[in-house]
């Protein structure tokens, strides 16, 4: 695991009009919108720094570490808030039906680790779950979603959930791209978090970046083939479901899910489905691009492998027992 300070000679940064366009495309930003070249270099540097703090971090001023870091982030770069992830025009409907379809029917208790913004959650409360969202700074979440009856915040470390809430109180657990934001030190803390506030019988449903597609934060933008930024650690499916036994979940099955737009534009009408038989075979598929010499090759071995239903993302849900 690299820190922030980490250098490949052999890199090339983009720069110019190409940096821009990389940029917006890997943070989902409108290509009309204002940004520039000196705005990025100017999160490229922050980012990086902010990186190496909160890996160099410690259990005792972990939360405090990640709380200031990233309320710096997002409190020097309001834009980020504004802007990533806006580059779609799909309604909330379309964007989470694949969620809503896993987490099943209201009523149910739901909570979020790392709601960001908030979109996903709220838009769960308006259907009529009872939702907890949690962030760990408070320039992202409440700050962006108004009021809702069925809707409280709260602030959490993302870790030791047990401090935070009720044994044994919820439904559903989700997270949506948080895991990789973790110290790697604390997954195993986080699951067995999560698994200390689920209902016997009850979910976690996350889905979080494939290392062997990525980097996928800030360091593809600059050509870097190992995670340079806030995605402190990316993982393989393998990885995961190893430690969510080691916790003490008894049932992790990873989701395949037809892309809502081909699914709408053919009229399919399929819904996810999560089978532990796929889980075997990704965690297959991964083993053999692992043995490609180099992460470019994998992330296009990767990519290319989306014919044969190997996504870039991993998405698992995970049953305690």
């Amino acid at each position: 695991m690299p820190f922030a300070g980490w250098q490949n000679k052999d890199v090339i940064e983009p720069r110019g009009q190409e940096l821009v366009d990389r940029y917006k495309k890997n943070y989902n930003i409108p290509v009309c919108a204002h940004v520039t070249e000196e705005m990025i270099l100017a999160h490229w540097e922050l980012e990086k720094r902010l990186t190496k703090e909160l890996l160099e971090s410690n259990l005792d001023n972990r939360w405090e570490t990640f709380e200031r870091c990233y309320s710096t982030l997002y409190g020097e770069f309001d834009w980020l808030n504004r802007l990533v992830g806006t580059g779609t025009t799909e309604p909330p409907s379309q964007r989470f039906e694949n969620w809503v379809s896993l987490i099943g029917k209201p009523p149910k208790k739901v909570y979020e680790v790392g709601c960001g913004k908030g979109e996903m959650i709220a838009y769960l409360a308006s259907l009529g779950f009872e939702c907890s969202a949690t962030e760990i700074t408070r320039e992202r979440g409440e700050k962006h979603v108004s009021e809702h009856p069925n809707l409280s915040w709260k602030i959490s470390d993302g870790v030791h959930l047990e401090r935070f809430e009720v044994p044994n109180s919820y439904d559903v657990v989700i997270s949506n791209h948080v895991v990789e934001h973790l110290h790697p030190d604390d997954l195993f803390d986080h699951f067995e978090g999560v698994l200390s506030i689920l209902s016997n019988g009850e979910r976690y449903i996350f889905c979080t970046p494939n290392m062997l597609a990525g980097p996928s934060d800030i360091s593809r933008v600059f050509n870097y083939d190992k995670t340079v930024g806030l995605h402190l650690k990316e993982y393989t499916n393998q990885e995961l479901r190893e430690v969510l036994s080691q916790v003490g979940f008894k049932d992790a099955r990873a989701v395949l899910e037809i892309p809502s737009e081909i699914s709408r534009l053919f009229g399919l009408g399929i819904k996810p489905m999560a089978s532990r038989i796929y889980l075997d075979y990704l965690c297959d598929v991964e083993k053999l691009i692992s043995l490609l010499p180099c992460q470019a090759f994998r992330r296009k071995a990767a990519k290319f492998s989306l014919i044969v239903l190997f996504s870039p993302s991993i998405f698992i849900i995970a049953r305690k027992q």
